[in-house]
């Protein structure tokens, strides 16, 4: 027989634990699933120090724990299980586990967050953590007076180097192709500023230092006649190539952006199915911050508690 739930939360991370401690101190005993990455990309964040109420800073895994934990003191049920698929169709929704497990949920709130994209390099993996990151508003205070090295030639990319060309000695913007892909604006910013180094027609290979960043080996012109390795000496290495939101399994049964971001009726978290409401990342591709995604957390669990109360 199927579990029935008032309010079940996809996803866990800053905006996923909110609504769960939100949700349950208002009596909805909710119910969360974790999904394979329990704390969300926090948990591959080493100090958080932009995050307020902890003035000596915190590891991401730490603090997410802490999260998990006051979510469960107020009586949240948490699920260390992915969800399978979803029916959005009718109420009570039905969602289906990794197990086969289905529960019968009267609202539903999805934050399953977005995953940064990377270049699938081994030495992505190998320094995560210790001088590569997908974040420079989270990681760049680490970087002053340092040099640094920015993938990508959008706008998220520009605005990165910007941003750190503020804190670092340098920054490479390493550009695949020939040209900025960047508004002109960031464009102009970026050609405007000193210390920020553009590099076209380069490639990332790999990564190399001890036991954190200390280099890049670039290939200039890949694949042609002018095809040239070299290296730039770096302490970090920003990837600003994109995000991909964890949404694959919604689509069909809300509406989503071109780019797969569930599209919700600000102010609001209501997404267009009355019941579903949306928070956190998989829902922001402008900010991507936890203290925001913690907000919208706070938000999505109000918006289920009125909702219920209205039906």
């Amino acid at each position: 027989m199927a579990e029935q739930v008032k309010v079940l939360i996809i996803g866990s991370g800053p905006a996923g634990y909110t609504a769960g401690i939100y949700a349950s101190r208002a009596n909805l005993a909710p119910v969360i699933y974790e999904g394979n990455q329990p704390g969300g990309q926090l948990t591959q964040t080493t100090e958080i120090e932009n995050f307020p109420g902890y003035p000596e800073g915190i590891q991401g895994p730490e603090m997410m724990e802490e999260f998990r934990r006051q979510a469960e003191r107020f009586g949240a049920k948490i699920i260390s299980k992915t969800v399978a698929s979803v029916d959005f169709s009718s109420r009570p929704f039905k969602v289906v586990d990794e197990d086969g497990t289905e529960i019968l949920a009267e609202t539903v709130i999805i934050s399953t967050g977005a995953s940064a994209k990377y270049l699938g390099l081994p030495d992505e993996d190998k320094y995560r953590g210790m001088g590569v990151s997908a974040c420079a508003t989270c990681d760049g205070f680490f970087y002053r007076k340092k040099q640094v090295a920015v993938v990508g030639g959008g706008d998220t990319a520009c605005e990165e180097a910007l941003y750190l060309s503020t804190l670092a000695k340098k920054v490479y913007l390493i550009v695949r192709k020939d040209y900025l892909r960047a508004s002109e604006v960031m464009q102009r910013r970026v050609r405007e500023t000193e210390n920020i180094v553009i590099l076209f027609n380069c490639n990332t290979v790999g990564l190399f230092g001890d036991e954190v960043v200390e280099g890049a080996k670039i290939v200039e012109y890949k694949g042609t006649d002018r095809e040239q390795i070299f290296d730039i000496d770096i302490d970090g290495f920003f990837l600003a190539i994109g995000h991909h939101p964890n949404t694959d399994i919604f689509k069909g049964q809300i509406d989503l952006d071109a780019e797969g971001y569930i599209i919700t009726k600000a102010p609001s978290t209501r997404t267009n199915v009355e019941g579903v409401f949306a928070a956190g990342d998989c829902a922001d591709p402008t900010y991507r911050q936890a203290i925001s995604a913690a907000g919208t957390g706070c938000r999505a669990a109000l918006d289920a508690e009125r909702f219920l109360m209205e039906h």
